[in-house]
């Protein structure tokens, strides 16, 4: 139960980290509450599950990225820009879910 605790509150940080250029930016509130849901469900599932024969570390990118692609997709056919951003906060912040998942569970 207290693995389960930390590793939502892991997701809420991660969350409120992606969120914050979003706020600051003024993009819609839809847009804003969905990436927090997105990166508190991936941060909790990333620090939660175990992946055999696949280091810590990378977990957390390869798993970032991946429930990340759906998106990709559909941000790429509007607007091609954004996409490598995406992609790269994507990677870097399931790694840092899965370093915190790490090193408090």
């Amino acid at each position: 139960m207290n693995s389960l605790i930390t590793a939502l509150g892991i997701g809420i940080v991660i969350g409120i980290i992606d969120i914050i250029p979003m706020i600051l930016q003024k993009l819609p509130r839809y847009s804003t509450i969905s990436a927090f849901i997105h990166y508190f469900v991936t941060s909790t599932i990333i620090v939660l599950i175990d992946i055999p024969f696949l280091p810590w570390w990378l977990k957390g990118g390869i798993l970032g990225i991946l429930f990340m692609t759906p998106m990709l997709i559909h941000v790429g056919h509007e607007d091609k820009k954004p996409v490598p951003i995406i992609a790269f906060f994507s990677i870097f912040l399931g790694t840092l879910a899965a370093t915190a998942g790490h090193f408090l569970v």
